[in-house]
């Protein structure tokens, strides 16, 4: 089968390799259908790592995905073949004691589709998966909506970390697909106000038109002046959801005491640094959030049930011939993109 791999930094081939197969019975054989290019995609694309995880080449990206089952293995309950399914990436091993603390999100051996050490990632005709990261998806779920729910997965998560929703005031300080995934959910459960930030003025127009009360581009404006004239006691929540400092730095400032920030975005930097008096007078909770926690089927439900519309986030397609091009336009974040998807 064919597969692109990560050869080098910036660049991208078409390789020939082996078809997976199963080989336990609660393996699950996928067609893939759609795959969405995700930041931390661009992470490994740009720089070869994301912290201690290094890229040995050639390997292949890729983890926000959609497919049809082609075949199942012998214990395989959950989806059927010829089923159509969203794909959660994380495969944890279901018996460290973080999954059976209830958070196989951290498990201690985890396995991740598109991480060095871990697992190939999903830019390729077939993989194999465990049964338990297989979501049937309702009809009317287009392919590129359900390679959206894994993004949409861990802003839902993010939203439930924050805690009740209804009445507060928010803030989002990146607009990219996770921020949006933030605004989407966080309108649904009541937030009575979003401000949202972004360097790029074509996803502060997308925001606006998905519902955020306030938009503003840190690099025209200070943007925390413009949020306090409005909210001049601070914000409830803020979701830091583009890996920078200087947005933790206006966190910070921008949230009222006893106000949570919440941590999304993958810093290509090694530490965050915080104002150590504002944090302490104000007794800021700090978050952090590692992708998602049983939310990708609330993810599912929230887009087929129309409650939140993804598909205006899908701004660009690539056949899956034109993979380095999709790359390249989202590393570069060229023509005002939001999320560019591969169709197979």
């Amino acid at each position: 089968m064919k597969a692109y791999r990560l050869t080098g930094l910036r660049r991208m081939e078409l390789q020939e390799v082996a078809e997976p197969r199963i080989t336990a019975p609660d393996e699950v054989l996928i067609r893939m259908r759609s795959v969405g290019v995700c930041g931390s995609d661009i992470h490994y694309y740009r720089t070869g790592r994301i912290g201690s995880q290094v890229v040995r080449y050639p390997f292949t990206l890729g983890h926000e995905g959609a497919g049809e089952v082609v075949a199942v293995g012998e214990g395989v309950t959950r989806v059927h073949v010829g089923d159509r399914i969203a794909i959660d990436p994380a495969m944890p091993c279901g018996v460290c004691d973080q999954c059976l603390a209830g958070r196989p999100h951290t498990c201690r051996n985890l396995r991740f589709l598109g991480t060095p050490g871990q697992a190939e990632g999903c830019l390729s005709e077939y993989i194999v998966l465990p049964e338990g990261s297989c979501y049937p998806l309702p009809e009317g779920v287009a392919w590129e909506e359900a390679a959206f729910v894994e993004p949409l997965s861990i802003g839902v998560y993010a939203v439930r970390l924050a805690g009740e929703m209804q009445g507060k005031t928010v803030a989002i300080l990146g607009s990219g697909p996770i921020g949006m995934s933030v605004l989407l959910p966080a309108r649904s459960y009541g937030a009575e106000r979003i401000y949202m930030t972004d360097k790029i003025d074509e996803r502060l127009a997308l925001a606006r038109r998905s519902g955020a009360a306030w938009t503003g581009n840190p690099q025209k404006e200070d943007v925390v002046k413009g949020i306090l004239e409005q909210e001049p006691l601070g914000v409830d929540r803020v979701f830091e959801c583009c890996g920078q400092q200087e947005a933790v730095d206006q966190a910070i400032r921008l949230l009222k005491p006893g106000g949570t920030l919440l941590i999304i975005g993958i810093p290509e930097q090694d530490t965050w640094t915080f104002p150590v008096d504002d944090l302490r007078h104000k007794e800021i909770t700090v978050r952090n959030v590692r992708r998602q926690n049983d939310a990708v089927q609330e993810a599912i439900d929230l887009v087929a049930d129309g409650r939140v519309k993804v598909k205006p986030l899908i701004t660009h397609h690539f056949p899956f011939e034109k993979v380095p091009e999709a790359f390249d336009l989202v590393e570069g974040y060229r023509d005002g993109v939001m999320k560019a998807v591969i169709q197979m």
